[in-house]
């Protein structure tokens, strides 16, 4: 049987945990640094793998960009968007990162949103043909979110994602407000019903948005974390901190 949402958090929660008392110190975050949550349906946080005694046992290495997050502030990985009182359980002051996140309840969409327009940030990667090779095949629950399918709130905030058909197929940089972005099979986000909020560059790759107090920057590909391990893990960090660094601006 799959892992639940829940479970796969639970067992990265208690393994971050251990990898405190040893191993690499990672770099500590700024005492005023932000609360970073992460929603996504990736594995950043836990390996792909077929139950828990075999995460367990797993020694890939993390994946890059969990220290560039935790460079930020202190990472909290989001199983929902939605809490208990039905507000989204981050600060007011935190950011969102959500890197190819599942599909959102009616609830999460509506606790975003209200986050989002009290001042919160999110950095969004939304990716319509996600190329990550995973073990798991179409239709299993374990696998990472083939299509971004976040239309409900990407509407609301004026903007509509559409997959690029006329492009070449692997990997390649397009430069979006002057940031050398890695894609891979990547779309294009249009402004819907409410021009204006948002500014697109490299052809609708990115959208840089204010929404009431907050403001969200998306990027429509999610190829940025392929890159699992050491190959190119230098340079995706590097575009990382970049966006995140935007985002604060």
């Amino acid at each position: 049987m799959g892992l639940s949402r829940s479970a796969r958090l639970l067992v990265a929660a208690g393994l971050a945990l251990a990898a405190c008392g040893g191993g690499e110190a990672q770099q500590a975050a700024p005492e005023t640094a932000p609360v970073i949550g992460l929603s996504s349906s990736l594995p950043i946080v836990w390996a792909e793998s077929t139950d828990i005694a075999a995460m367990l046992r797993d020694e890939t290495p993390p994946h890059w960009a969990l220290a560039a997050l935790r460079e930020r502030g202190e990472l909290r990985p989001l199983d929902s968007l939605a809490g208990e009182n039905g507000k989204l359980p981050l600060p007011a002051n935190g950011v969102l990162v959500m890197a190819q996140p599942w599909p959102l309840s009616p609830q999460e969409n509506v606790a975003l949103d209200d986050w989002v327009r009290l001042g919160g940030k999110v950095l969004l990667f939304a990716d319509p043909m996600l190329t990550f090779e995973s073990q798991f095949a179409i239709g299993d629950r374990r696998r990472p979110q083939d299509v971004a399918l976040l239309s409900p709130i990407l509407s609301r905030w004026g903007l509509a994602l559409r997959f690029a058909e006329d492009q070449p197929a692997g990997e390649r940089t397009v430069d979006a407000s002057g940031i050398a972005i890695p894609v891979n099979l990547h779309g294009f986000l249009v402004t819907g019903e409410q021009p204006g909020r948002c500014n697109l560059s490299g052809h609708g790759l990115l959208a840089d948005c204010r929404i009431g107090k907050g403001r969200m920057i998306a990027i429509a590909d999610a190829g940025l974390f392929e890159s699992l391990e050491d190959d190119g893990a230098g340079r995706r960090a590097a575009v990382l901190r970049t966006l995140l660094d935007r985002l604060e601006r």
